[in-house]
């Protein structure tokens, strides 16, 4: 099996990138759905629509992404941990990259369940909130790619 993955390893490297650029498509627009569904009220018909598309990218885009990333991304750190010896852990990219990957799961699940308290209008977080904090993704995501690819402070 560890050597089919490694055949693969490109082909799997692929599909995590495919999933979290959904991920973050997704983790990126649902904070900005919440600005404007903070603005136009919670119980306004506009409220509702915005509440049905904020369930929408969850459900059906955000979090099965947010699966297959950590599935793939996953496989990678196994391929990479057999192939290049389990201290590729400790490097400090690969410690930067699994800090951003903790952020992001986090960040995520604050999201998720703010979805309720916005739909609601019982959310305590103003516009000006959701629309400062739909960039904090897109920061950790380049820290995040710059670590990967240059793999600084590795032997």
């Amino acid at each position: 099996m560890t050597d089919f993955l490694i055949r693969h390893y490109n082909l799997i490297k692929a599909f995590h990138v495919i999933a979290v650029i959904a991920w973050m498509a997704g983790i990126m627009y649902l904070p900005r759905l919440y600005a404007y569904h903070t603005k136009h009220g919670a119980g306004s018909e506009i409220g509702q629509v915005f509440n049905g598309m904020e369930q929408k990218l969850l459900r059906i885009i955000m979090t099965p992404a947010m699966g297959l990333a950590f599935l793939f991304g996953g496989t990678l750190l196994y391929i990479d941990g057999v192939s290049r010896g389990w201290s590729v852990l400790a490097q400090p990219w690969m410690v930067t990259k699994l800090f951003g990957v903790v952020f992001m799961g986090f960040w995520h699940e604050f999201l998720a369940r703010s979805q309720a308290k916005v739909a609601a209008g019982t959310s305590k977080h103003s516009e000006k909130f959701w629309r400062a904090t739909n960039e904090l993704p897109f920061l950790a995501a380049i820290i995040m790619v710059i670590a990967v690819m240059t793999e600084f402070g590795g032997s």
